[in-house]
């Protein structure tokens, strides 16, 4: 998929808490009473363009330090997700590796889910970047099922927002070799979007191909994804809650779904089928040599090879002593 000369990024992971999915409400089959403590992961991203130029980027905040600081309706249900732990917290995990949220440049949200939005408030200097459809998400959102999709809808800060285009097909594949002339000193959110691949849907932010923002429909409206060149011929796809769990994706189980108290079938995602061509996607990449993680990928974690990928990773609290 690239050249030796082509640019590449770093990426770093982020500890952002750590909570418990029941798993009959992801994955079928499934007991009734199985449950899973995983991870939420976030990712720190820097590009240093032809100006030596440094951008740094946060993908997704994890989970909100203190909890309490959610909505009522959020903290209900964080009952359902005990137990749970919100430190190190995104805040924490940035300043073990030496920097601050005033540091970080943008912050690009997978989705507004309650355990990807940490705390706005402390990212004060960020711009942050969100998939189409999110601000209409964020003012009303009462058509969607389970106590889980609640949103704030003064969550984002008006002023330091951008919201990518919609989705209204796109143009002719491109090579972003080839747009990779302009020396752009800032990312550039305001694109189309663009086929590459076998993706329908990216945005080359820096034109330069090393870091992608993916269109990733069928979890949440806006949700969007990054694929990241993060060396020769090595590529990492962030993929947020594309997929919530890796049995999924090895056809060792199903999308989950369940009945509310009304009798409703309910989803995680607000459109299953659409999520299952998404995870479609995502496994074409991994069989090409892509290096996928899940937001909630506690197998990817718990690899030992790993833990060395998380910034300042001599402070990160070990995985066994989280609770």
């Amino acid at each position: 998929m690239s050249v030796d000369n082509e640019p590449s990024v770093e990426v770093h992971a982020l500890r952002a808490g750590r909570f418990t999915l029941p798993e009959r409400f992801f994955v079928h089959p499934a007991s009734e009473n199985a449950k899973r403590t995983v991870p939420s992961l976030s990712f720190l991203i820097q590009h240093v363009n032809r100006a030596s130029i440094t951008t740094r980027i946060v993908f997704d905040l994890g989970l909100r330090h203190p909890s309490t600081n959610y909505p009522i309706p959020i903290q209900r249900h964080l009952e359902t997700r005990q137990p749970m732990t919100t430190e190190p917290d995104i805040v924490q995990s940035l300043a073990a590796g030496g920097l601050s949220t005033d540091d970080i440049d943008y912050v690009i949200y997978s989705h507004v889910h309650w355990d990807h939005i940490g705390e706005p408030k402390a990212f004060g200097k960020s711009t942050f970047v969100v998939g189409p459809g999110t601000s209409s998400l964020l003012e009303n959102s009462s058509s969607l099922r389970g106590s889980h999709s609640f949103f704030e809808p003064n969550l984002l800060p008006a002023s330091r927002t951008i919201e990518l285009a919609p989705v209204i097909g796109a143009s002719e594949k491109v090579t972003f070799t080839d747009m990779s002339t302009k020396n752009e000193v800032m990312p550039d959110f305001t694109q189309s979007w663009v086929p590459y691949g076998s993706l329908p849907r990216v945005m080359d932010i820096f034109r330069d191909g090393s870091v992608l923002i993916v269109d990733a429909p069928g979890h949440l409206p806006g949700h969007i994804n990054l694929l990241i060149r993060t060396g020769a011929s090595k590529y990492t796809y962030l993929a947020g809650d594309a997929c919530h769990d890796r049995r999924i994706m090895r056809r060792e189980r199903e999308i989950g779904e369940w009945h509310d108290k009304h009798g409703h079938v309910c989803c995680i995602h607000t459109d299953k089928k659409q999520a299952e061509k998404t995870i479609e996607l995502i496994l074409q990449l991994e069989s090409q040599g892509v290096e996928v993680i899940l937001a909630h990928d506690v197998e990817w974690e718990e690899k030992p090879e790993n833990q060395a990928r998380f910034f300042g990773a001599s402070y990160q609290t070990p995985i066994e002593r989280s609770f």
